[in-house]
């Protein structure tokens, strides 16, 4: 059901999300790579694949948030939960129906 008030939601479109995927992926394979030619002694290329984990998992944790928070700013989320406290403030949990 669409209301007036809602923002228009645009669909990804398969390449741009084949082109993220690429590219998410030629990135991450060419600093793996560089990583492991670098001349450096191992404990520092551990140091520096955990550093570029940690990175990975940060980025991904970063896009959620602010996919989140868009999320919640939207009209129709701020509707559901005008009603949700409109119902939560008329409700009277001793009422009794007879």
């Amino acid at each position: 059901m669409t209301t007036p008030n809602d923002t228009p939601q645009t669909p990804t479109t398969a390449a741009f999300f084949l082109q993220a995927a690429i590219a998410f992926a030629v990135s991450l394979a060419t600093a793996v790579i560089g990583i492991l030619y670098l001349p450096i002694d191992p404990w520092q290329r551990g140091f520096l694949g955990i550093t570029l984990l940690f990175l990975t998992s940060s980025t991904f944790t970063l896009a959620k948030v602010v996919r989140d928070r868009q999320e919640q700013t939207t009209v129709r989320a701020r509707l559901d939960e005008a009603r949700m406290d409109k119902i939560m403030a008329e409700h009277d949990p001793f009422n009794r129906v007879a």
